[in-house]
């Protein structure tokens, strides 16, 4: 006989959002009313909801809803709820479970949680409580879901194949990296990543986790800098109910997440004081208190950190602690700039061009000679995250069997290529130089002399600098106006001024 289940009580007002976009619960309990009633509810917080009478009814909801979350009563007919999830989890093992039971049997509750359950709510269900749980379940689900995908991308790149690379092995290569991740990987030391932004840190990061013995186990991320200081210290060690406004439920943090795996924590340079405080700690001990609460927690985790910022400034400004800086800064991998493997530009450009060219359905043979010289040439601030997007949108403009220079952004492309005036800012003076130049000798049909009145210099002048262009490339590639070769350069005249 099933347990009498009070109805649920409504919550107050809330906008729709579009169905689906939090994510997929189903609900399962033999009450019709109180299924239907959590079923709203949710549906008017954004997640996408089905509904089963029992627990073999929910079993063959699984595959053709596949549910994030399962909000499940223990005291059910048939299958209860312990036997349910115990058949599901088996099934659905990056689904995550929450139970739900009358006040007077949360032990079994407790039973359920141990074995494998998420959380437990107790009926009648508060609508606080219901909406806290539901919401760090869903956050569990969906890192489960990261976790199997990213070991599933490791196994399919055996580990650092996703890294693109050329056979280069000087010091600043990454070629180095590679060779020092395959060294520290299966150890258990801290790593520090350092390096500018975009020049793939996180992606070291996963391949050290994949040389490692806990390949298998959870990895776990944080960007450090997209919560703000008050957030972050409960986001990394968890808090207790009631610890703050708004803590209506225990949760727990990164570390608790990823005990027995890996934690990276990205832009480690941005979190606060007191947090760091609390980061050493842990790093000395390997222990740590949720926000709020007198338990110390003990967890076995692997911690790499990254930042693009010089932490050793950083310390003499007093914002990051040297005591914590020296714990962390057991391994130091720091990954060079694209400007300083130019080597790789050609081969990421390829890579990228593959990857984009498949998910928009064009059949894109590669890039002409001279797009990839001004790629090569191109200093990329952005570095490697930049040139993903200069390939993608390249990809998107081509029309033809290879993506050229007219399908690079203009601030790649030297102005007199292009058309146009260099970009301002954007652009130095050597360049802006060049181009009044050019382009004053152009319209005045090669005449240095008349060239050299309109711009306010001497005809010497205009002849030195024509000498300075057409002897060779006159800048590194950093501005909008370098030269690439000699065609670009007009002939003087010589029968006006005699100069030519």
């Amino acid at each position: 006989m099933a347990e009498p289940t009070p109805p649920v009580p409504q919550p107050p007002a809330r906008p729709t959002r579009d169905m689906a976009a939090r994510g997929r619960i189903l609900v399962v309990d033999d009450e019709a009313n109180a299924r239907a009633a959590l079923s709203e509810i949710l549906r008017d917080e954004g997640y996408a909801t089905e509904t089963a009478a029992d627990g073999f009814k929910a079993l063959g909801k699984l595959e053709e809803f596949a549910p994030d979350v399962v909000l499940t009563d223990l005291k059910m007919p048939g299958l209860d709820g312990i036997a349910f999830m115990e058949k599901a989890k088996s099934a659905s093992p990056q689904t995550v479970f929450v139970v739900m039971t009358a006040f007077g049997t949360i032990s079994s509750a407790v039973s359920a949680i141990k074995k494998g359950a998420e959380n437990y709510l107790t009926k009648p269900l508060d609508y606080e409580a219901l909406s806290a749980v539901v919401d760090r379940a869903m956050e569990k689900a969906k890192l489960l879901q990261e976790t199997l995908a990213l070991r599933e991308r490791l196994r399919e790149r055996n580990a650092f194949g996703h890294i693109v690379v050329t056979d280069d092995s000087g010091p600043r290569s990454m070629r180095a990296v590679l060779d020092l991740v395959a060294q520290v990987g299966p150890s258990k030391a801290t790593v520090l990543i350092t390096g500018e932004s975009g020049t793939g840190k996180e992606l070291i990061a996963e391949a050290l986790c994949a040389a490692s013995p806990r390949a298998n186990a959870p990895f776990v991320r944080l960007h450090c800098a997209a919560l703000a200081d008050s957030l972050l210290e409960s986001e990394l060690f968890g808090h207790e109910k009631g610890a703050f406004t708004g803590a209506v439920a225990r949760r727990e943090g990164r570390f608790k997440q990823a005990d027995g795996g890996t934690l990276f924590l990205d832009e480690i340079g941005e979190i606060p004081q007191g947090t760091q405080v609390k980061l050493l700690r842990f790093l000395q001990e390997k222990t740590f208190e949720r926000v709020g609460g007198n338990e110390t927690l003990k967890v076995d985790v692997r911690l790499i950190a990254a930042t693009n910022r010089d932490l050793k400034a950083e310390i003499k400004k007093g914002h990051f602690r040297e005591d914590l800086y020296y714990r962390l800064n057991v391994i130091a991998v720091e990954l060079p700039p694209l400007r300083e493997r130019r080597q790789d530009v050609g081969a990421l450009a390829s890579f990228f061009l593959g990857r984009y060219a498949k998910e928009n359905g064009r059949n894109i043979e590669g890039i002409s000679e001279q797009a990839l010289k001004l790629l090569a040439s191109y200093d990329w601030p952005g570095n490697v995250r930049e040139l993903e997007n200069v390939i993608e949108r390249a990809v998107v403009l081509c029309d033809g069997p290879h993506i050229d220079v007219r399908h690079l952004p203009p601030s790649l492309v030297p102005a007199e290529q292009r058309g146009g005036p260099p970009p301002i800012p954007g652009t130095t003076i050597q360049d802006l130089e060049r181009y009044a130049i050019l382009k004053t000798l152009e319209a005045c049909g090669g005449s240095t002399s008349k060239a050299a009145s309109i711009l306010g210099v001497s005809p010497r002048k205009i002849q030195y600098k024509l000498h300075e262009y057409s002897s060779g490339p006159t800048t590194t590639g950093t501005g909008a106006g370098a030269a690439t070769d000699r065609a670009d350069v007009p002939p003087a005249s010589r029968d006006d001024d005699g100069t030519g």
